[in-house]
């Protein structure tokens, strides 16, 4: 295959909320450059883009998927994103890799919360949007009312390019706005040219209005003509439409049925004619030392290569990348300015789905895959001379939290090898194997993100799991006061131990343990003071009401006895546990629990709710202010016990609809209230029988 220049190569992100036909568009536009020979359809599992057994048993999108095709000499790389937010890691991938984004929506539905997560990401990754409405064939469909709903919602430079111009669902015309031509469709999608009719014209008027509008803004000659009323020719309208779309000043928005292949071929044109390329942008981001700054795009420079997706499975690993600068060649060396490691790619592929067609040569902007990367990851930046580093995707932080143990004995190293692979391919997620509270954890973005996660180590590496409620890493302090001694005598034949010590228990100032001494006439020799400590120390590992570790602690030893003979640090240290499980019970102790300081950021229509919500959480709010990136929005804060949160991901995305969003992160431990306290206790006690 032959290498592809830059300017020729276009890089699109398929955006949009769940189940409104980004799948099935990237197949009728693979369809339409005959890639394939029959169309494959979602709820079937034969799609190019949902190959994975996951997607196929779920029937929708889990991962994005890069789809290559050719379109009047152009290179379009089609990256087909998942809809919901639970795979939201994987369009910040696709983002990542994109130089436009076409926001798909449904006809039917209109406006939905999917399609303004999908312009907000859109625009945080700075890319150009453009608009394919779909399923313009469905009887409930109602173009109109969703071009209205959308300009409303995202402003006057949308501006409708492909239009339908009758109400006949089996036989729908469309117009071209720019050139003011109509076509139809057949039953396989080819599309037809027939004369404009005065009804057409009519309707195509309508929407020429705005079109124009948005045209005008791109020029102080083109305002200049639209507020005179003058023509604005079909060739200043593409001029703009190519300036607008690149720069993002215009918005423009297609239309069809992607199931029927209408209007996909208009958007083909318009991608390969109006869309940018990588070089279009200008512009990448790079580290420089603790900074990101901006840097020109070099495309006949040393090469260099920026990986945004790996793919990892039981035959290997496979490394999906940009070209940033340059060109890359077979048996290319690389270094990796993340790890430092070097790497060589013996083959370099394009993809189509799962289909991987070797090339020799990718232009700068093109997006490629090799395999066999021993040290090289998602994010990673290889170049030939090792001296730059590229700004590293931004991922969500997963909140959703399961504890995971092996369903069969034994296969806990299964378990770590598995989901290691499966942190190499998704970022959002994050394991950790908790020492104090002795639970594997798994955090995902939620339960079906976690759900999916667990398939795959069952379906790929063969391990089962079971999922529970992790376990909150609580605390015991005291509230009181008291003067007790603990005495360890031991006489077993030969020499014996003797350790004796009185001391008083009180809450400390610091976190751990506060440890003085006040022993006056030798009492105790001070050369046993650190067998004290120590004692303590380990002791304070298991509180006495629910074996949680101890904390803020104040021991002050003042008063014992020792034999010259008997008495030893073991013996002390001993003396000193016994006097620590003598003194606690009796000095008022209290569970602590962690608390956590929450920022919620929500629409204004919806901070009541919140609230009320948080208030049921035990929650205090501490205060609310406009999110100054998000106009409409506001930011709730309060804190709120750990505890309480462990459905809290499920809860603000049913509430909000998917458009909230929240952070946290531990602050302090509080005391936990007593009807509370008690269940705590006794679950506690339950597990240690259960034991």
């Amino acid at each position: 295959m032959d290498k592809v220049l830059t300017a020729n190569i276009k890089n699109i992100a398929l955006l949009g909320h769940g189940g409104c036909g980004k799948t099935t568009l990237a197949e009728s536009m693979l369809f339409a450059a005959k890639d394939i020979d029959r169309m494959g359809k979602v709820g079937d599992g034969n799609t190019v883009c949902d190959f994975d057994p996951e997607e196929v048993k779920r029937g929708f999108s889990i991962s994005t998927s890069v789809a290559s095709t050719m379109w009047k000499s152009k290179r379009i790389n089609i990256l087909d994103t998942p809809g919901y937010l639970d795979f939201i890691g994987q369009v910040c991938e696709g983002l990542s890799a994109a130089d436009a984004a076409v926001i798909v929506v449904d006809c039917r539905a209109g406006l939905e919360v999917g399609t303004e997560i999908a312009w907000d990401n859109a625009n945080s990754a700075g890319v150009p949007r453009a608009f394919f409405i779909n399923k313009c064939d469905d009887a409930e469909a109602h173009f109109g009312r969703t071009f209205e709903e959308l300009r409303d919602k995202f402003g006057s430079n949308l501006c409708p390019i492909f239009v339908p111009v009758n109400e006949d669902k089996s036989n729908l015309v469309f117009v071209n706005l720019v050139e003011m031509v109509a076509y139809t469709y057949d039953k396989s999608g080819v599309r037809k040219e027939v004369p404009m009719t005065d009804e057409y014209k009519s309707v195509a008027e309508e929407y020429r209005a705005p079109l124009f509008e948005a045209i005008a803004q791109t020029s102080d000659e083109l305002m200049e003509k639209f507020f005179a009323d003058e023509e604005i020719t079909k060739e200043e309208a593409v001029a703009a439409l190519n300036v607008g779309i690149v720069d993002g000043s215009i918005v423009p928005v297609y239309c069809g049925s992607a199931a029927n292949m209408w209007g996909v071929y208009n958007l083909l044109d318009a991608v390969a004619d109006s869309f940018p390329s990588f070089a279009d942008t200008g512009k990448v981001k790079i580290v420089d030392g603790d900074e990101i700054k901006e840097a020109p795009i070099d495309a006949d420079g040393a090469c260099s290569l920026f990986v945004f997706k790996t793919v990892a499975d039981q035959f290997g690993k496979l490394t999906v990348f940009k070209v940033m600068s340059g060109s890359v060649k077979k048996d290319t060396a690389f270094k990796n300015s993340n790890t430092g490691s070097d790497e060589k790619f013996s083959h370099i592929y394009i993809l189509r789905g799962k289909k991987q067609i070797e090339v020799d040569e990718l232009s700068c902007g093109d997006i490629g895959m090799t395999s066999k990367l021993s040290n090289t990851g998602t994010c990673d930046t290889l170049s030939v001379g090792g001296n730059v580093t590229y700004a590293r995707i931004k991922y969500p932080k997963p909140y959703m939290c399961r504890a995971i143990s092996a369903g069969t004995k034994g296969d806990e190293d299964k378990i770590s090898g598995g989901i290691s692979r499966l942190l190499d391919e998704d970022l959002t997620l994050k394991f950790e194997n908790n020492p104090e509270t002795k639970q594997m954890l798994l955090y995902g973005m939620s339960d079906i993100h976690i759900d999916v996660v667990v398939s795959k180590l069952k379906n790929r590496y063969g391990v089962s799991v079971n999922l529970s409620e992790p376990r909150i890493a609580y605390r015991e302090t005291i509230k009181g006061r008291v003067q007790v001694e603990g005495k360890h005598k031991k006489q077993s034949g030969g020499s014996g131990q003797y350790g004796h010590v009185k001391m008083t228990f009180s809450h400390g100032e610091d976190e751990g343990l506060t440890f003085t001494q006040s022993v006056v006439g030798g009492n105790v020799p001070k050369g046993y003071y650190p067998a004290v400590e120590k004692g303590l120390l380990e002791a304070m590992q298991k509180g006495v009401l629910a074996g949680y570790p101890v904390v803020n602690l104040a021991a002050d030893l003042f008063d014992g006895s020792y034999h010259p003979v008997e008495s030893n640090e073991i013996s002390f240290k001993l003396a000193a546990r016994l006097a620590y499980k003598e003194g606690l019970p009796k000095a008022n102790p209290i569970l602590l629990e962690p608390i956590v300081d929450l920022k919620v950021n929500v629409p204004d229509g919806l901070v009541g709710d919140v609230m009320g919500d948080l208030n049921k959480r035990r929650g205090r709010v501490g205060g609310m202010n406009p999110d100054p990136e998000r106009s409409g929005y506001t930011i709730v804060e309060a804190e709120v016990p750990k505890a309480e949160m462990s459905d809290y991901t499920i809860t603000l995305r049913a509430m909000t609809q998917g458009r909230g969003k929240f952070d946290f992160e531990f602050v302090r431990y509080e005391e936990v209230p007593g009807n509370i306290a008690q269940k705590i206790i006794a679950e506690s006690k339950n597990d240690e029988d259960d034991e």
